[in-house]
């Protein structure tokens, strides 16, 4: 399978869909009349934006991959050019409806928090939620706010739903996937604990603030990437390496993951599962993000997003 990816850019007159081909973007409708099907009903959604794209993705899936397979052509003839690097700013690749993670779902990291947890065989994943309005774009700011003096950073691998299902099982799980993306899962560190009730863990406040969901650049459809428990996982803050690891390290890997939440609810397109991140965030090297600090997350065979964090 030839790779490609959606991404949505804005060129100062609203959003637009683009279709990313070696790590260079081709705008989708540009390229649906270059290649003679800007009629195609089936194409239409993604024409009108990566989010109509996704909510109608079993339809939309093969005219997309349809399109890529003729833009590639297309651009190696020079019959269609890319965007100019300098004429748009990448936004996020759509707008998720919810958004799972994944808590603890790597051993190691796990050790390195002083989480101890149960033998794999009498346990289950532990998902918390995070509000959809903390997803931000590649290059835009991550807020620290003023009452966090732990800010931190987790690379994650975000997988996206692309069908509504129920009851799923692991076998049947990949069936549902529409695509991949990088997540950077922001946590307030200090504000996941609580001292004013007796529940002493709140981990939707300590992860849930605006801009607490730096995602992208882009989505890269399931069958773009063969072995998806197999990628490279890293996190740099000032270029300095602070994660580097593989899904492969898991601990309830992807399939297991979808299986589990559709045992309990309804899982729709465009859905968001942050799915664990590995060692070596902040927490356990005693050192947080600062204002003026870049955060660079990237995953193998996805790309890479650049966040730079502000004062609240």
């Amino acid at each position: 399978m030839t790779w490609y990816a959606l991404a949505s850019y804005d060129n100062g007159h609203g959003q637009r869909p683009a279709l990313v081909l070696n790590d260079r973007l081709f705008d989708a409708t540009v390229v649906a009349q270059a290649s003679g099907l800007s009629e195609a009903p089936e194409l239409k959604p993604f024409l009108t934006g990566t989010q109509a794209a996704i909510a109608d993705w079993p339809q939309s899936a093969p005219a997309i991959a349809a399109l890529a397979a003729k833009a590639l052509s297309l651009a190696a003839s020079g019959e269609i050019k890319p965007l100019a690097e300098q004429s748009y700013r990448l936004c996020t690749p759509y707008r998720p409806g919810r958004i799972f993670g994944a808590a603890s779902n790597y051993a190691e990291h796990a050790k390195e928090m002083g989480t101890k947890l149960a033998p794999r065989s009498e346990s289950a994943p532990y998902v918390f939620m995070k509000a959809d309005t903390s997803v931000v774009a590649t290059e835009e700011d991550v807020v620290k706010p003023a009452n966090t003096e732990k800010l931190d950073w987790e690379v994650e691998l975000g997988v996206v739903i692309g069908k509504e299902c129920r009851h799923v099982s692991v076998e049947q799980a990949y069936e549902v996937i529409a695509g991949y993306t990088v997540f950077n899962d922001i946590s307030a560190r200090d504000l996941n604990r609580r001292s004013d009730f007796p529940f002493t863990h709140d981990w939707f406040r300590g992860k849930s603030f605006d801009t607490f969901g730096p995602m992208g650049p882009w989505l890269v459809p399931r069958e773009c990437i063969a072995e998806p428990q197999k990628l490279r996982m890293r996190l740099t803050v000032n270029e300095e390496t602070m994660q580097d690891d593989s899904t492969e390290g898991m601990i309830f890997n992807i399939a297991e993951q979808i299986a589990y939440l559709s045992s309990m609810l309804t899982l729709k397109p465009g859905d968001l599962i942050a799915t664990g991140t590995p060692t070596g965030v902040g927490m356990a090297r005693g050192r947080f993000l600062q204002p003026g600090d870049v955060m660079q997350a990237s995953i193998d065979q996805i790309g890479s997003i650049r966040n730079r964090v502000v004062a609240g």
